[in-house]
């Protein structure tokens, strides 16, 4: 039998049915699993046998969530983490020691960004930031060991050349490492293009109702295996009611994303023919730098736009204090639309300078576009910049 498509993938892989023969998954709410007798448990710490032992081990909820981030992703394994930054530190600290480089685009995430500048110095492991796939090769030294990208960025919406970077990586023997986060695999999977390790916050568009916390990251079985040994040891793991609830959320995952992405496209489209815009930032709008970069590697633009307003900081903290419908949090990816100032919130800790060179300027709004009826979310940010004028 040929492979099944992404949305069946989504919806019927599952763990083993109990005797009880559920439809649903049911819940192992467990710290740890027993064991038949001594030899079984003694086996089962030697990795002589497959077996549960603990929760930050294993656990059938999180396994199963992870079998279908695997398949999703169209790699060999996936191992979930307690957050996205989790998966994201995992996927560095298991293969990176004193003395080591890393090469990432500079338009990462603020903690991201946080951890190559403020904790990784003090293990005495080096970062070096590119703006485009012409500058990687001129910055790889004998100690690179790892090229990391967002694409999309956050929140710049940056896109990158994944089939450039990855025969890079190839050619230097780097492990390639792409935050698939903006994406989603059903937008887009790395792998296809010589991603070694795809790294998400499960927290965002995988969840997509801002319920829980969680990362995965999926790849090669041999580096996979090394993030899990990792996160076994040092406490990253994903609880089995947030797996058991993120497998569900999988479920809908490409229902949620045609209509995110449906939303933004209309969004930014609207957005570009207001007096009142000064820019507008979204990948499948063909005035987006990397347009064709997006339309190569993605299957729909995705449900982030960023967009900023005339008037600059100020008229961009009249406009969310104006909005009516809109949620004014952090986070992204959910039902509900959202907006958030970038420069004072989730990249506050940058300098301004720092801001600047990935475009996150002091009036950047963005704006998570949710599933509620485009007309009114329209409508909301129609009547949030009049009454600022």
């Amino acid at each position: 039998m040929s492979r099944k498509k992404f949305e069946t993938l989504a919806v019927r892989t599952q763990i083993m049915r109990t005797r009880e023969h559920e439809h649903s998954s049911p819940l192992y709410l467990t710290s740890s699993f027993v064991f038949d007798d001594a030899e079984h448990m003694r086996a089962a710490f030697a990795d002589e046998v497959q077996s549960n032992i603990y929760s930050r081990f294993s656990n059938p909820n999180v396994q199963e969530f992870e079998n279908k981030m695997a398949l999703l992703e169209n790699t060999e394994a996936a191992f979930a983490t307690a957050s996205g930054m989790a998966a994201v530190f995992a996927s560095f600290m298991a293969f990176l020691k004193t003395g080591d480089h890393i090469i990432a685009c500079r338009s990462v995430f603020g903690s991201t960004h946080a951890m190559f500048t403020k904790y990784f110095p003090k293990w005495g492991i080096e970062h070096s930031y590119f703006d485009n796939e012409n500058e990687v090769e001129k910055l790889i030294k004998k100690n690179t060991k790892i090229l990391f990208v967002e694409s999309p960025s956050n929140p710049g919406l940056a896109m990158f050349d994944l089939e450039v970077l990855g025969k890079i990586s190839k050619k230097h023997n780097l492990i390639f490492n792409v935050d698939n986060c903006f994406a989603t695999p059903y937008l887009q999977q790395p792998v296809n293009y010589g991603a070694d390790i795809i790294t998400h916050s499960a927290t965002k568009f995988i969840d997509g109702q801002g319920r829980v916390l969680g990362g995965v990251v999926c790849g090669k079985k041999n580096l996979v295996n090394e993030v899990y040994l990792f996160c076994r040891n040092t406490g990253g793991s994903m609880s089995p009611f947030n797996a058991w609830l993120l497998s569900k959320s999988l479920e809908t995952l490409g229902v949620r994303m045609d209509r995110h992405s449906e939303n933004a496209f209309k969004l930014s489209d609207y957005l570009s023919k207001h007096s009142e815009i000064e820019k507008v930032n979204y990948p499948f709008l063909s005035p987006h730098p990397q347009y064709g970069i997006a339309k190569k590697q993605m299957k729909a633009g995705g449900g982030i736009v960023t967009f900023s307003a005339k008037g600059g900081y100020e008229r961009a903290k009249k406009f969310l204090n104006a909005l009516e419908m809109f949620s004014l949090t952090a986070n992204l990816g959910d039902t509900r639309t959202i907006a958030t100032h970038p420069a004072s919130s989730t990249h506050a800790k940058l300098s301004e300078e720092e801001r600047k060179a990935v475009g996150i300027t002091p009036g950047l709004i963005r704006i998570s576009v949710g599933l509620e009826h485009i007309e009114d979310i329209i409508s909301d940010i129609e009547q949030a910049l009049q009454k600022t004028k």
